[in-house]
């Protein structure tokens, strides 16, 4: 495994580097669509609620692979054609806004009604009761099955080579097949997710450390 990380450490961390590039994108855009959601499926109105949980229970409810190769070949039969990796990024995108979206449900749910009310009676417009009231809040709330969300991104990307994304897994599969050392290098794809969730899981916790900091000294 260490012959392997050392001879073919270049390739192996410009593999980790689009893994993380395409992991981190889907993350950051799935956050905008997901809190987007995430009011929708807390709506009272049936329009909105309705369209928003049939996406959630689509996205989350077939596997990843099938929506990678869906994304993958629909685009073009419908005159879009975009690069691979873009792909990718839009469907770990789509994916993760649906399980983010229930997330950031669950979250709005334990804020206590009383201080919407109060921001309303204050007359507080929704939009600022959402930004400055709610969402704070949420993130507090969510931020350990937040960070799970984005550790399962990351292994979940080890399924883009299959739309011919050059990833980690991907640069480990072609080193395997030229060296004939399936075993070593695939260990050494292992230890790069696990150092790279490692450090996420800990980037968690001094996070949560610092809300928890924030919240006793406010």
């Amino acid at each position: 495994m260490f012959e392997i990380l050392l001879n073919h450490y270049p390739v192996l961390f410009k593999g980790l580097a689009t893994t993380l590039v395409v992991s981190l994108s889907a993350i950051a855009l799935g956050l905008v669509l997901g809190v987007l959601l995430a009011f929708g499926l807390t709506s009272r109105y049936r329009l909105v609620h309705w369209p928003c949980g049939l996406y959630r229970s689509f996205w989350r409810g077939t596997p990843i692979l099938l929506q990678l190769l869906l994304v993958y070949y629909l685009l073009p039969e419908i005159g879009i054609e975009i690069a691979s990796i873009l792909a990718a990024i839009l469907t770990l995108t789509l994916n993760t806004a649906a399980f983010q979206a229930e997330i950031f449900r669950s979250g709005i749910s334990h804020i206590p009604t009383g201080q919407i009310e109060a921001a309303r009676m204050a007359g507080i417009s929704a939009w600022h009761t959402r930004r400055r009231i709610i969402m704070p809040q949420v993130f507090r709330l969510t931020l350990l099955p937040l960070t799970n969300e984005v550790i399962t991104i990351v292994k979940n990307s080890s399924l883009i080579s299959v739309i011919a994304v050059t990833e980690l897994m991907r640069v480990s599969e072609q080193i395997a097949s030229r060296t004939f050392q399936p075993l070593e290098t695939y260990l050494a794809a292992a230890v790069l997710y696990l150092a790279v969730n490692l450090v996420l899981a800990r980037l968690s916790a001094y996070l949560e450390r610092r809300m928890v900091g924030g919240l006793a000294t406010e």
